[in-house]
């Protein structure tokens, strides 16, 4: 039987996912992720080289699927409020994705994963928030980079800091995430007009 290396990686990104999540790259443990993903802790090695380099795998995967599933088109541009509110569903549904963030964040500083890519990446956005500047869409009294920065921060905050929302914002923080969304979104349209 013919082994299925792209099957095999996949597996071991799916359960690498996890676990880097729930421990970040320094806890985190390969025995576990094969266990997880039921296959030996060989083919990590095999495969991706080292745990380190399994993470820097796991993160690029991860951007690449939010960055496919949400979008920021010159015409949605228009509505940075809309974005952030697409933003903070995403993380609803794949909670795991800020946490992975969060590590490279508190470890990885030095290191930080396809950096470059993410740099284009984030270039598009801020020209695409630019455009929508020059066009009179959105406020042109915050730099584009800094207001895609406070988009992105001020939605994650929500899944990074949930104890400051109980505490700044418990009316809101207790009407639950559809509550949360709505006043983000409000946030970042009166932010962004």
């Amino acid at each position: 039987m013919a082994w299925d290396t792209a099957r095999t990686q996949q597996l071991l990104l799916d359960a690498a996912v996890e676990e880097f999540a729930e421990h970040g790259p320094e806890g985190a443990r390969v025995a576990r992720v094969a266990t997880r993903a039921g296959i030996n802790k060989e083919r990590i090695y095999q495969y991706f080289g080292s745990k380190e380099k399994l993470f820097v795998a796991v993160l690029e995967s991860e951007l690449e699927k939010i960055a496919a599933a949400v979008p920021l088109t010159p015409e949605q541009a228009a509505d940075l409020g809309d974005y952030a509110g697409r933003i903070f569903d995403y993380h609803r549904r794949h909670p795991h994705f800020v946490r992975l963030l969060a590590w490279e964040g508190l470890l990885c500083q030095d290191r930080v994963a396809a950096e470059g890519r993410r740099t284009d990446h984030y270039a598009e956005k801020i020209a695409v928030i630019a455009a929508a500047q020059k066009a009179g869409a959105v406020t042109d009294r915050v730099e584009a980079g800094q207001l895609m920065r406070a988009v992105i921060a001020l939605t994650v905050s929500w899944f990074t800091l949930p104890q400051l929302a109980r505490m700044l914002a418990p009316a809101v923080e207790q009407a639950g995430p559809d509550a949360e969304r709505d006043a983000l979104v409000a946030l970042v349209r009166r932010l962004a007009t």
